[in-house]
């Protein structure tokens, strides 16, 4: 009887050890790693725009992002915990005058910070190392919040970093702003924008390496 107790027990126990290691071995599989933006001369943030004269781009140096990225084996499954931010005053146009004149309009001193943060994310496979991602978050733009859905491609690099482009339009009015003017009324800037986005993004632990 004392055999027959022992066995059922060592049993049991080899079951339930087989059940966690059972449950273990996808979470082991699927890596979520920490990807921080990786500077370059072709990464950044562009806002293009138009007025009754002509159309102008302003371009943004000052950005801050990161997201976790979710890979099973190769693939990329999932992003989690993805942000950026925009140092609204490193956007520069070829004017000096409309540069000033739009920190002016966003009210660039009160809010310093374009900011953007993930609420939820649906990666789709396109095709090898490509892949659509919708992601839903909250935009926030001189103190004004809108959530927008940003319709992001990614390529895996064959150097394992991740190339995120896109673009998003939006209009000023949605954020309170009033769309401003410039030589005395002359040239009125219309309201609707267009936020194109060219982020590389680099393993955090293998950028925090090489710096």
């Amino acid at each position: 009887m004392k055999m027959k107790n022992l066995t059922r027990r060592i049993t049991a126990i080899t079951m339930i050890m087989a059940a966690i290691i059972f449950l273990t071995i996808p979470q082991c599989l699927m890596a979520q790693v920490n990807y921080k933006l990786l500077p370059g001369k072709d990464a950044g943030i562009k806002v293009l725009g138009s007025s009754n004269i002509h159309d102008w781009t302003m371009t943004a140096t000052g950005i801050e992002s990161q997201g976790d990225f979710k890979f099973e084996g190769d693939q990329l499954r999932s992003l989690h915990a993805f942000s950026f931010s925009v140092e609204a005053k490193s956007l520069k146009s070829d004017h000096e005058s409309m540069d000033n004149r739009t920190y002016k309009t966003i009210n660039a001193d009160k809010f310093p910070r374009i900011a953007y943060k993930l609420n939820s994310a649906v990666v789709t496979p396109v095709e090898k190392n490509k892949y659509a991602i919708k992601a839903t978050g909250e935009l926030t733009i001189s103190g004004a919040t809108q959530t927008v859905v940003l319709n992001v491609t990614a390529v895996v690099n064959p150097d394992k970093t991740i190339t995120c482009t896109g673009s998003q339009k939006i209009q000023l009015t949605d954020y309170k702003i009033d769309p401003p003017t410039f030589m005395l009324g002359a040239m009125k800037v219309k309201n609707d924008l267009t936020i194109q986005f060219n982020l590389v993004y680099k393993n955090n632990q293998l950028l925090t390496k090489t710096n």
